[in-house]
């Protein structure tokens, strides 16, 4: 089902669309799928799972990368931003050094950060069903440390992972999103996502080799 259309890791309330994470994770699974014959020796039809992640792999490349911004979007055939992208490089899609991804981590830094945090996407723009407005969504501020680190720009990473830090209540939680206005939190709390990249991004601050590498591998 990779090729179909869907409403995407946000589980967008409007019409299906071709988006760029999907693919992704769709890559992803056969990815580790091959992986899990060549290095685990285990079962499977290696060469079909291995034709099907090339295709996914080659149509992402061209269709959701939009050489005008030196950015991948959201979706194919529409101009806008989304922070799921940060995960091409968490994946291995892409190493977080090929010019694309460095365009598109910049651009996401230009468009979609509001008082250094990262909103998912801007909801003025994107149709999602829903009236515009929202917080800055935790883990993609996160996954944004993380891409930080995959670059070599730790001290951007640390920075952004104390303000969020600096986020947390009197013990210690988070919620799925923040209000950078009100400064207050919104959405589900607490809200595990945003703890578990806290911990990623620890982790990948903490060693060579975290989380993030591993991953990718």
């Amino acid at each position: 089902a990779w090729s179909t259309p869907d409403q995407g890791l946000w589980e967008i309330r409007a019409e299906p669309r071709h988006f760029t994470h999907s693919k992704v994770m769709a890559w992803v699974a056969m990815d580790r799928a091959v992986k899990a014959v060549e290095k685990y020796g285990l079962a499977g039809p290696v060469d079909r799972w291995r034709a099907t992640r090339d295709k996914i792999h080659a149509e992402v490349c061209a269709k959701a990368f939009d050489a005008s911004q030196n950015s991948f979007v959201q979706s194919y055939g529409l101009p806008f931003l989304d922070a799921s992208l940060l995960m091409m490089p968490l994946v291995g899609f892409l190493p977080a050094t090929d010019p694309r991804m460095r365009g598109t981590v910049e651009r996401i830094e230009q468009k979609l950060m509001v008082d250094g945090l990262v909103l998912r996407y801007d909801t003025q723009l994107t149709d999602d069903g829903l009236p515009p407005g929202e917080g800055a969504f935790l883990a993609c501020s996160f996954w944004l440390a993380d891409a930080f680190v995959m670059l070599g720009r730790h001290e951007d990473a640390r920075r952004l992972f104390e303000k969020l830090l600096t986020l947390r209540n009197d013990v210690g939680l988070l919620a799925e999103e923040y209000d950078p206005v009100g400064k207050r939190f919104l959405g589900n709390f607490p809200q595990a996502f945003s703890h578990v990249m806290l911990i990623n991004t620890a982790r990948n601050l903490a060693r060579a080799h975290g989380p993030a590498e591993e991953r990718k591998e």
